[in-house]
C-alpha cells in the first residue's frame, strides 16, 4: 500500500538525491514508474548509512540505465538476459533492474524470472523490511510503497519472511535473516523463527559457492560473532558443518582480533573459525564451501603452526631460530595463532616475529658479497642466510660488522 510522502530519501547525500530525481524524470518521460528499493530504503528509515542503491523499473530498465549512464559519462555493465544493469560511479554503484516475478523449479534452485509489477517484485523478496520502495517519479517523488507491512515491522524491530515456503525456496535467507537480526538489534518474528527451525536442513540444497558468499558477508559485519552465536543457537551452524562453532571462545577471540586495529579481514576470521577444528574437519569445511586457494593456504598454515609450537614455547630460544620456525607461514596464520594461542611464551615470540624479526635484513646484498670474494651461486645464498641469523641474534649491527663476519666465516685467509 502507499503510505504518503514520508520523504526519508532526504537523508541521502544531495548528489545522490539529484541522481535519483534524474532517474525518475527519465522514467516519467517514458511513461514508466521508477522506484528505489530494498536495503537502502530500510536503512533510510533507520537513519543508517547505505549507498547500496537499487532501482526497479516498471518498464525498460536497460534503456533507462543507458540513458542515465550516458548523461553522467559513467561505465555501465549490462546483463540483457536478466534485464539488469550496473552503473559504476566513483564512490558507489547504482543497480537498475526491471520489476519481476520469480518461480523456483525446486528448493535451492536459482529463480526463473519474468517481468512483473512493483507489487509483485516486492512480494518476491526475502523479508518485509527489505520489501519497501520509494517512488522516484516527479509527481510522487519519495512516496513509500509498502505492500507487505515492512515499515510496521521496522517499528517493532522484527525480521519477518513473506510466506511459509520462503526458506524452502531459498535457504540462504536463513543466514541473511540472522545477519539482519543481529546487525539491527532486531528479533526474528515468532512464526519466522519457527519456520527457520523447521527448514534449517534446507541449507543442504544450496551450493557451496552461495553458502560461502553468505558466510563471507556475515564475517564482514561489525561484530560477526553475534550472528555466529545466534546461528549456533538456532541449529544453523551444525547444518553448515558439524565442527563450526559460535561459542564463547569464538566470541572472545573475534573481539580480541578487533582490539586496536582496523576491521579484521575475512581470511583472519576464517582462520580463527577453523583453529579449533582438526585438519580433516577443516579440509571438509573448506571443500564444502569451495573456498579459494589463498583461504585454504591460510587455514592450512594456521593448523600446521598450531600443531608445531613446541619449540616456540622455549623461553630461551634465539631470535634467529624464531625466524626460521616462522618465516615459511602465511601472515594470516601467524596472526590467527597470535590471537588464539594460550601460551604466553608462544604469543611473545609470535609478536616479536611479526613486529620486528620478519623485517630484519642484512645491509650487504649478494652483489656486495661477490665483490668481497664470496663465490657467486649457492655459496652466496648460504652466506646471506648466515648473515641474517647473525643480525637477528645481535652479533652484527653495522656494515663493517657484516663485512668482518663474512671475512671470518666465508673467506679463506690470504
Amino acid at each position: 500500500m502507499r503510505t504518503g510522502y514520508e520523504m526519508p530519501i532526504k537523508h541521502l547525500p544531495r548528489y545522490i538525491v539529484s541522481l535519483l530525481r534524474e532517474a525518475g524524470e527519465i522514467g516519467e518521460k517514458k511513461g514508466q514508474s521508477v522506484y528505489l528499493v530494498g536495503g537502502v530504503v530500510r536503512d533510510l528509515f533507520l537513519r543508517r548509512d547505505n549507498l547500496d542503491l537499487d532501482l526497479v523499473i516498471e518498464g525498460d530498465a536497460l534503456k533507462l540505465a543507458n540513458e542515465l549512464a550516458a548523461k553522467h559519462e559513467v561505465k555501465v555493465l549490462v546483463h540483457s538476459r536478466f534485464g539488469t544493469a550496473k552503473l559504476q560511479f566513483a564512490t558507489f554503484n547504482l543497480d537498475v533492474a526491471i520489476a519481476r516475478t520469480e518461480t523456483y523449479a525446486h528448493p535451492g534452485a536459482l529463480p526463473t524470472v519474468k517481468p512483473g509489477t512493483i507489487a509483485e517484485d516486492l512480494k518476491r523478496r526475502d523479508f518485509s523490511i527489505n520489501a519497501m520502495a520509494l517512488c522516484l517519479n516527479p509527481s510522487r517523488f519519495g512516496e513509500l510503497f509498502d505492500p507487505v507491512g515492512g515499515k510496521e515491522d521496522l517499528a517493532k524491530g522484527l525480521v519477518r519472511v513473506l510466506h511459509a515456503r520462503s526458506f524452502v525456496d531459498d535457504a540462504t535467507r536463513i543466514l541473511r535473516g540472522i545477519r539482519y537480526e543481529q546487525r539491527l538489534g532486531f528479533k526474528l518474528e515468532a512464526e519466522t523463527e519457527k519456520l527457520l527451525r523447521r527448514d534449517v536442513k534446507m541449507l543442504h540444497t544450496i551450493s557451496g559457492d552461495r553458502l560461502r558468499h553468505e558466510l563471507e558477508r556475515t564475517l564482514q559485519e561489525d561484530e560477526p560473532e553475534k550472528a555466529l552465536s545466534r546461528a549456533e543457537e538456532l541449529g544453523v551452524l551444525r547444518e553448515l558443518h558439524p565442527s563450526l562453532k559460535g561459542n564463547g571462545w569464538i566470541r572472545e577471540v573475534f573481539r580480541k582480533a578487533r582490539q586496536g586495529r582496523r576491521q579484521p579481514s575475512v581470511n583472519l576470521y576464517l582462520c580463527l573459525l577453523c583453529y579449533p577444528m582438526t585438519r580433516q574437519a577443516a579440509e571438509e569445511f573448506l571443500k564444502r564451501f569451495n573456498f579459494r586457494k589463498r583461504v585454504i593456504q591460510g587455514v592450512s598454515d594456521t593448523l600446521r603452526l598450531k600443531e608445531n609450537t613446541e619449540r616456540l614455547a622455549d623461553e630461551g630460544i634465539k631470535p634467529s631460530v624464531i625466524y626460521e620456525l616462522l618465516c615459511g607461514y602465511d601472515n594470516v596464520a601467524l596472526e590467527a595463532n597470535l590471537l588464539a594461542t594460550r601460551s604466553a611464551v608462544v604469543r611473545e615470540h609470535l609478536k616479536l616475529y611479526l613486529s620486528r624479526l620478519r623485517y630484519v635484513k642484512p645491509l650487504l646484498d649478494g652483489l656486495d658479497l661477490v665483490v668481497l670474494g664470496v663465490p657467486a651461486g649457492p655459496e652466496t645464498g648460504k652466506a646471506l642466510d648466515a648473515l641474517r641469523r647473525a643480525k637477528l641474534d645481535g652479533l652484527v649491527r653495522t656494515r663493517s660488522d657484516e663485512e668482518e663476519f663474512i671475512h671470518n666465516h666465508f673467506l679463506k685467509p690470504k
